[in-house]
């Protein structure tokens, strides 16, 4: 799948005719994954190409900052939708002056070149100034350049429609089966090693000391079962996420992975850890002896049961 950023030199004409999904696509759930196979589906003009499209970053980081929480970085997100199955996608720069042009001066600058023939979106979808564009606008516009507007309702599980809201919801709650199956594959983050305490070495399971952001702080503390991909190659992994009681005053990291069977020094390397059980939540060990054997159990339970 090629990527393309749509600045100055970015072909416009690649949208005519083509069959596009529209949308942030956080996480790129179940859902996200429906509704792009749908443009997949419908490319049906020769010579045409399915296109995802997407922005450069989550409209939330600047419109709600204080609250956003995100199932995947930019950078991640992008890559996932690389691997969902269309020909191509197209990321458009995200600026307040972009957002704020009326949603037909906010079409007519997406597609300047010709209009796809179909284009995908999830029925709530709004765009423009003040979100003003919707699909009944989408609609409005398809009938006069030629473009069939899908409009889709929200793929559901379990009676409930399936959301990134809901998804983060189940990771805060540490009901990380329940997320994946909704994702459709485990949750994970990609973080770069920092330089911790030591004391894990000391008890007998160095840990690998990741600081992650705020805004990427999702999951529910508590120690699960993991993978975690280091140089291509993943190992087994047991997961401490939060501080620890036991630490919270000399702790430097929030998230800190055990990983089985592995030796090397990690300190400024990239790994990407993938969440697939919840084992226990954080406890305050009244003795080390406790929490060595507390810990060691967790992680002989990742290699028995991984």
């Amino acid at each position: 799948m090629a990527l393309y950023r749509a600045d100055e030199t970015f072909d416009w004409s690649l949208f005519d005719g083509s069959s596009c999904a529209f949308g942030v696509f956080d996480g790129l759930h179940t859902g996200h994954q429906y509704l792009i196979g749908c443009a997949v589906q419908t490319n049906d003009t020769p010579g045409a190409h399915s296109i995802v499209i997407t922005f450069d970053i989550d409209p939330d980081e600047i419109f709600h900052p204080d609250r956003l929480k995100k199932l995947s970085r930019n950078a991640d997100r992008l890559d996932l939708l690389a691997t969902a199955g269309a020909d191509d996608v197209v990321v458009l720069p995200f600026t307040r002056e972009f957002f704020s042009q009326p949603p037909e001066e906010f079409l007519a600058n997406t597609f300047p070149a010709g209009a796809p023939a179909h284009l995908h979106v999830g029925e709530d979808f709004r765009f423009g100034a003040k979100a003003a564009g919707n699909v009944d606008t989408l609609r409005a516009w398809g009938e006069r350049v030629g473009c069939e507007i899908h409009a889709h309702h929200l793929v559901s599980a379990d009676g409930v429609p399936i959301t990134a809201t809901r998804i983060r919801l189940l990771l805060a709650d540490c009901k990380i089966k329940e997320a994946n199956r909704l994702l459709g594959r485990p949750y994970s983050i990609r973080e770069t090693v920092h330089k911790g305490r030591g004391d894990g070495s000391d008890f007998g399971f160095a840990t690998a000391n990741l600081q992650v952001r705020e805004h990427d702080r999702v999951l529910g503390e508590g120690v699960y079962a993991a993978y975690a991909t280091i140089d291509g190659t993943r190992f087994k992994a047991a997961v401490s996420v939060g501080v620890s009681p036991t630490f919270e005053a000399t702790s430097t990291a929030n998230m800190e992975v055990h990983i089985l069977d592995f030796s090397g020094d990690l300190v400024n390397k990239p790994i990407t850890v993938e969440f697939i059980e919840f084992l226990r939540p954080m406890i305050k060990f009244d003795s080390t002896e406790e929490l060595i054997a507390t810990v060691m159990g967790n992680i002989q339970w990742v290699r028995d049961n991984l």
